[in-house]
Formats: C-alpha cells, sequence, structure tokens
C-alpha cells in the first residue's frame, strides 16, 4: 500500500486548503527540473505550469511564495545547471516577477526570504549544488527550514527521494507542512486505482521488460479485474507459453516468472489479455517490410513491433467495459510512425472511455511521452507528472516525501 490504510483514515491529508497563508512565508518544494536547449530556454516548461495552482493560492492569501527545486545532475556549481536560466519563464508563466538569489541556504538566502514580502515570489539556486541535498542533510535541510513559516511539498517527481527538501526539512514544521495541490492529486489518482475506483478496474502495463514491471503487476493483481500486457514484455509471456516469437524482444530469464503472474492472475480471478496479432517487421527500422501475424506464429527474422488489428479491437471492447483505467507503458514502437497505431488506438479508446464516465490515470515515462505527442492530455484523467515516483508508489512502496507529510 502507499499509505497504511490507518494513515489516510485517520490522519487527515493536509493541503494547502488547510491553512491561510496571509502574512506567511509559505517553503515550497517544487520540481522545476525542466529541459533546457543549448540556448538554456525551457523546451518543456509541463512542470512549471503544474505548480501554478500552488503558488497563486498562496499570492492570494496574502502570502509569499519561496520556491526550492533541484535542476539536472550537478557535480558541484555548474552555471550550465543554474536556475536563473528558467526566471523569465517561470515569471511568464506565473505573470508574477520573480526575485532570484544564487544560494539557496547561509546568510544570502536568508537575508532575501526575511526581505520577501507577501505577494512576492523567491526562487533559490539549485538545491542540488549542495551535496547535503541528495544526502538528505539534517543540517541542509534545518538552513533550508529557516527560510519559510509552512512547508509545502509540491514535487511528486521527487517525492520517491529522501533527499533534504522533500523529506528531511519537513521534521522542522511539525505543525505547518501540507501538501501542494499537484501532489495531492498525485496522491488521490493513485488511490482511486489503487483503492477507491469503481470496478471493473483496468491495468494496462506496456514497454520493453517485464522485469521493471514485475513488482507493479504482483502489487496491482489483488485491486484490478483487467490486465492487458503489451509491448515487447508481451513476448515474454507467448515465448514461456511455447509460442514462436521470430527476432522479438524477449527477457528469456524471465518466463517461469511469466508462467507464474498467469497463474497468480488466475487465483485471483483477473483477466489477462495478451495480444493475438502483431505488426510484425523484417528490421528495426521505418522503412521495414511489415506483414500481420499470429503473436505465437512470428516467422524467423522478423520481429513483432506494434499490436495488430485484432489485438487493438479486442483491447478497445475491453477498455469501453471499463470504469477505472491506469495506463502505463506503450503498445509499440510508437516513436516510428509505422508502428505507433497500436498506442494511438488505445489512446483513442481510453480517450473515449473516459468521456463516457471512466477515470483514467496514465503513468510512467513512454506513456507520458506518447499522450502529450498524440494529444491525448485533456481527453484522460490524469497525466502523472512523476515517472519513478509513480511507479514506486504502483509497486506499494512508501514515497518518503509523502510520508514525511503525514507524520
Amino acid at each position: 500500500m502507499i499509505y497504511n490504510e490507518k494513515n489516510i483514515k485517520h490522519k487527515h491529508m493536509k493541503t494547502l486548503n488547510d491553512f491561510n497563508f496571509e502574512n506567511k512565508k509559505a517553503l515550497i518544494r517544487v520540481d522545476f527540473n525542466v529541459p533546457l536547449n543549448d540556448k538554456f530556454e525551457v523546451t518543456d516548461a509541463t512542470r512549471i505550469v503544474s505548480a501554478k495552482p500552488t503558488i497563486i493560492k498562496i499570492l492570494e492569501d496574502g502570502g509569499s511564495c519561496i520556491l526550492m527545486s533541484h535542476l539536472g545532475r550537478p557535480k558541484g556549481v555548474q552555471d550550465q545547471f543554474s536556475l536563473r536560466h528558467i526566471v523569465n519563464k517561470v515569471e511568464d508563466i506565473l505573470g508574477v516577477e520573480i526575485k532570484f538569489v544564487d544560494e539557496c541556504v547561509g546568510e544570502k538566502a536568508e537575508t532575501a526570504a526575511a526581505n520577501l514580502k507577501p505577494g512576492e515570489i523567491l526562487l533559490l539556486e539549485n538545491l542540488r549544488f549542495h551535496k547535503e541535498e541528495e544526502a538528505g542533510d539534517k543540517g541542509f535541510s534545518e538552513q533550508l527550514s529557516k527560510l519559510g513559516d509552512i512547508y509545502v511539498n509540491d514535487a511528486f517527481g521527487t517525492a520517491h527521494r529522501a533527499h533534504a527538501s522533500t523529506t528531511i526539512v519537513a521534521e522542522f514544521f511539525p505543525k505547518n507542512k501540507c501538501f501542494g495541490y499537484l501532489l495531492a492529486q498525485e496522491i488521490e489518482s493513485i488511490e482511486k486505482v489503487l483503492k477507491t475506483g469503481e470496478k471493473p478496474v483496468l491495468a494496462v502495463l506496456g514497454g520493453a521488460k517485464v522485469s521493471s514491471k514485475i513488482t507493479i503487476i504482483e502489487n496491482i493483481l489483488d485491486k484490478v479485474d483487467h490486465l492487458i500486457i503489451g509491448g515487447g514484455m508481451s513476448f515474454t509471456f507467448i515465448k514461456a507459453q511455447g509460442g514462436k516469437i521470430g527476432n522479438s524482444i524477449c527477457e528469456d530469464d524471465k518466463q517461469e516468472l511469466a508462467l507464474d503472474i498467469l497463474k497468480q492472475a488466475k487465483a485471483k480471478n483477473v483477466q489477462v489479455h495478451i495480444p493475438v496479432d502483431v505488426v510484425a517487421a523484417d528490421k528495426f527500422s521505418n522503412d521495414a517490410n511489415t506483414q500481420i501475424v499470429d503473436i505465437d506464429k512470428i516467422p524467423d527474422g522478423w520481429e513483432g513491433v506494434d499490436a495488430g488489428p485484432k489485438s487493438i479491437a479486442i483491447f478497445h471492447d475491453i477498455v469501453m467495459e471499463s470504469k477505472t483505467i491506469l495506463w502505463n507503458g506503450p503498445l509499440g514502437v510508437f516513436e516510428m510512425e509505422k508502428f505507433a497505431k497500436g498506442t494511438i488506438e488505445l489512446g483513442n479508446s481510453i480517450a473515449e472511455a473516459t468521456k463516457n464516465g471512466a477515470f483514467s490515470l496514465v503513468g510512467g515515462g513512454d506513456s507520458v511521452a506518447a499522450v502529450k505527442q498524440f494529444g491525448f492530455e485533456d481527453k484522460v484523467s490524469y497525466v502523472s507528472t512523476g515517472g519513478g515516483a509513480m511507479l514506486e508508489s504502483l509497486e506499494g512502496k512508501t514515497l518518503p516525501g509523502i510520508a514525511a507529510i503525514l507524520e
């Protein structure tokens, strides 16, 4: 479980709405780890946009915001990872002037924070310029805590790391800590899939490797009614059952495990659906020759690269019957236009089910990329911003950044 039952049931999950920020300084952990091009321009501002509701609520209450984040993986202080590069973009998105201080702890940062007036925003320099951040150092956390009155964690993308700014700093705000809107929404979306979702619940797991999804599968078998296994990992299941998969990707050492998962699913009354046909290609390239074949009869020299038409039709019907849908991982090599159809059609089905009232959560790097690329972002209920954090939640792990607020 992400949170054990008693946490959720008997402990009020504190969010922004539990506080009035008038004349208060909110120390907010945001996730502004955004991609920059070689001119240091932000190429995808989704994470900044996602933090906006939290920041605006605090300013409208009459409070001020001190924003802390990391950017990239710097080795010590490296200008290319300075958060000053994103100041203009953050100003554009928030519509408020940003004050920037080139430190995140110590006298300079403390003075800048102390001088902050209600309605103002201060952005601190990259937390990871200090090795203490990733080490979860207590002294460093205490220095950060001096900057604000209330600690707000709104960074789901790093909630699975016990770093100073995501977890340890919360200890210094025993009564004054809460989740921002983004993090609260992430938690609720995952709860919906794992606990409170209307049945039938469907999980669609795709991607290349069974090994990266084992713990998720084992954790969600108790919660779902249907499991669609697609993408590269389906071939490990087919080969384990004696099918011929040609040159398709396969984890030979995971065949036993695949059979065991099918056995567990059967015992738990979960219906597992694996593609019945695939688009096979004679090489891994957009200009390959292709043919449609049964998934267990792929000729030698050919590899499965996308779900076939029969599979797409079957999956569509299952999606349309489902009331709660988790989508994690593509059904084919969607990066190549020729092999994107299965993933796009699945997106269309999930969009239609959502329109009819189903709750759909999309998470995990590749599915999020696909959803953005093919324009499904506004057609599903929720797109998770945290890749690793989302997966660890689905595996049933307690995320330290979340536990720190609930304590």
